[in-house]
C-alpha cells in the first residue's frame, strides 16, 4: 500500500491541533513558550495562533514580563468558545453534568432509573441534556457534544453500538436512539470506564504517566489499559473487561453468565450479596434499601464492630489485589490508579491490604516498577471522562465539531 501523502491542509491542521493541545492542558503560554513546547518555529506559531483567536477558540489572557524586551502576551484556551456535557449512565441511574470549555462546571443532574429499556434510556438522555442546558442559561447551539460513558463494550463506527449483557442490551444503537428522541447534537459514546480513564489520564492520578491501568469497581468492575499514551482498544474495542475475567474457577456465578468472574467478587453486588450470604439468617441484616452505595458504605463503618462485615471486606481486598495483580503481570504497567465509587470506597479503608494481597499475587519485578494509587475523581469521574470526549474531538481537529453533526469517540 502505497503511503499517505500529507498536503498542506494536513499540515495546518496537525499544527493547530498541536498548539491549541498545548494550550489546553499547559496554557496560559507565552508564543515563546509554545514555540519550545511544541518544536514549531516561531513564524509557525505565530500564524497559527492568530488564526486560533480570529476563530475565537483562544483568547489572551495577561501577560508576563521577558528578559529585557517587551511583556510577552500570554496565551489560554477560550472557556466561553463553547460547552460540553459529560453523561454517565450508571446501573442505578443517569449523570448529566454541563461544563465549559475549560471543563468548568455549570450544571449538573442525577435521575434514578433502572437501566433496562434502552428507549427510555436515550429519552431520558436527550431530555436530561437539554434540560440542564437550558437550567445553566446556555445557548443550545453553544454545545460542542455530548459524551456519554456506559456500561459494556463500544463498538465503534458509523453509529456507536453498544454491547452490555450484564444490563440486557444486545447491539444497542444508541446514538439512533438519542436522536429519535430528540439529540440534535455531536455524540461521543464510550465505555465507562475508559471515560473515567480518560479523566484521570488528563486531569489526574493517570497525568504524567503513558503506561496506565485506570480500574473502575462500582456496580460492575472494568479498566482502561493505556499503553505509551494510548487506550488499548482491541479487535473490537472490547478489551479492558478486566471484570470478567475468571479469579476463581467455577465460583460465584456472574451477571455475565459465566462462573468465577471478579466482578462476581468485587463488584458492589457482589461483595453485597457475599456479606449477606456469609452473616447468616439469625444475624441482623446491617444494610437496608436498595441504594447499593449506601449499602457498601454501611458495611464498611460496619467491620469496625461486626466479624462477618470485617472479613467480607478482607476477603474482597485480597481478590482485588489478585485481579490487579493479573494486570501488573499482564501489561506491566508504571501506575494502576483504582477508581470509580466502591473502588474508592475500599481503597479509603483497605489500601494496605489490597497492596499486600497484590504483592503477593504478581511477579516480583513488574510489581516493583508500578505503583498503586487511589483515584482522584470520586462519583463525577465517568460524566467528566465522557465530557472530554467532544474536548478531545475539538483539539484533535482543532475546528467546531459541530460540523459535521455526527462524531464516534477516539480517546487518545
Amino acid at each position: 500500500m502505497a503511503p499517505k501523502r500529507t498536503t498542506v491542509r494536513d499540515l495546518r491542521r496537525q499544527n493547530r491541533s498541536t498548539l491549541l493541545s498545548t494550550l489546553f492542558f499547559d496554557g496560559p503560554l507565552s508564543r515563546y513558550e509554545l514555540s519550545g513546547l511544541s518544536g514549531l518555529s516561531a513564524a509557525t506559531v505565530s500564524n497559527v495562533t492568530a488564526e486560533l483567536v480570529e476563530d475565537g477558540l483562544v483568547v489572551e489572557a495577561g501577560s508576563v514580563d521577558s528578559d529585557g524586551g517587551r511583556p510577552r502576551v500570554l496565551l489560554r484556551v477560550n472557556p466561553a468558545f463553547g460547552h460540553v456535557v459529560g453523561v454517565d449512565v450508571g446501573e442505578t441511574g443517569i449523570k448529566v453534568e454541563l461544563f465549559d470549555l475549560g471543563l468548568r462546571q455549570l450544571g449538573a443532574a442525577d435521575h434514578a432509573l433502572s437501566v433496562g429499556s434502552p428507549g427510555a434510556v436515550a429519552s431520558l438522555i436527550a431530555s436530561s441534556v437539554r434540560d440542564v442546558v437550558a437550567a445553566a442559561g446556555v445557548p443550545a447551539s453553544t454545545v460542542l457534544g455530548v459524551g456519554i460513558g456506559v456500561p459494556g463494550t463500544v463498538e465503534q463506527g458509523a453509529t456507536a453500538v453498544v454491547h452490555a449483557p450484564t444490563i440486557g442490551w444486545d447491539a444497542v444503537r444508541l446514538e439512533e436512539l438519542i436522536r429519535s428522541a430528540g439529540g440534535a447534537w455531536p455524540l461521543y459514546v464510550e465505555n465507562g470506564a475508559k471515560t473515567q480513564g480518560q479523566a484521570e489520564m488528563w486531569f489526574g492520578a493517570g497525568r504524567g504517566a503513558r503506561h496506565v491501568v485506570i480500574a473502575l469497581i462500582g456496580s460492575g468492575v472494568g479498566a482502561a489499559v493505556v499503553a505509551d499514551g494510548d487506550v488499548y482498544r482491541g479487535a473490537t474495542s472490547s478489551a479492558g473487561e478486566w471484570g470478567h475475567t475468571t479469579i476463581v474457577y467455577g465460583g460465584r456465578p456472574c451477571r455475565c453468565g459465566a462462573l468465577g468472574c471478579l466482578e462476581a467478587y468485587v463488584g458492589a453486588e457482589g461483595i453485597l450479596d457475599r456479606y449477606r450470604k456469609a452473616r447468616g439468617r439469625s444475624a441482623p441484616d446491617l444494610l437496608t434499601g436498595d441504594d447499593e452505595q449506601a449499602a457498601v458504605a454501611a458495611l464498611v463503618a460496619a467491620a469496625a464492630h461486626s466479624k462477618t462485615a470485617a472479613r467480607v471486606l478482607e476477603e474482597t481486598a485480597g481478590y482485588l489485589g489478585a485481579g490487579i495483580a493479573n494486570l501488573v503481570n499482564l501489561f506491566n504497567p508504571e501506575r494502576i490508579v483504582l477508581g470509580g465509587w466502591a473502588g474508592l470506597a475500599l481503597g479509603a479503608h483497605q489500601l494496605d491490604a489490597i497492596v499486600a494481597a497484590t504483592r503477593a499475587h504478581a511477579l516480583r519485578h513488574p510489581y516493583d516498577q508500578t505503583t498503586l494509587t487511589v483515584g482522584h475523581f470520586g462519583p463525577d469521574a465517568v460524566a467528566v471522562g465522557a465530557a472530554t470526549l467532544p474536548v478531545a474531538a475539538l483539539l484533535e481537529g482543532a475546528a467546531d465539531p459541530r460540523k459535521p453533526a455526527t462524531r464516534t469517540a477516539d480517546i487518545a
